[in-house]
């Protein structure tokens, strides 16, 4: 890494950061713009694309402004189980139902942690689970099953 990069972490965030908003500017480019009183498709994506990538240049400039920490052992095991549970959520979501997908993406990812406690993970399972139910399929009305056909629902 080059010496006039004093914070390694601020600097590869402001990178993906910039990617990433960059990406949205360009894709947004093959549809209509519209005005901010009557948007177009590309109008969010380019508004919201264009902000992440000027946090990102404001990211890298700091990273070469501030002193940081080198960036540290990169974990693939975790990254491979949190990915594992949003995939397998996306898969449980139809059969399984809302409750039992979100009980499962929360104890995987929180297994993905060093500091992982069985408690406090099913607890917060089962409370983000209760508040999903009752939010998007109660409150919100949205169509989808808080217990799937898997499980009798």
């Amino acid at each position: 890494m080059p010496t006039f990069i004093r914070h390694p972490k601020d600097f590869w965030a402001g990178i993906i950061f910039i990617f990433f908003g960059l990406a949205a500017v360009v894709i947004g480019q093959d549809y209509q713009m519209g005005t901010a009183g009557r948007m177009g498709p590309a109008y969010f994506p380019t508004i919201l694309g264009g902000m992440l990538a000027l946090i990102g240049a404001a990211s890298v400039v700091r990273s070469l402004l501030r002193p940081g920490d080198a960036i540290s052992a990169f974990h693939m095991k975790n990254l491979l189980i949190i990915l594992a549970a949003v995939a397998l959520f996306g898969f449980l979501m139809r059969g399984a139902g809302l409750a039992p997908a979100i009980v499962v993406l929360v104890m995987l990812s929180a297994w993905a942690s060093p500091q992982f406690k069985l408690l406090p993970s099913v607890l917060i399972a089962t409370g983000l689970a209760a508040f999903s139910a009752l939010l998007f399929v109660k409150l919100l009305g949205l169509p989808m099953p808080i217990f799937g056909p898997w499980l009798g629902g």
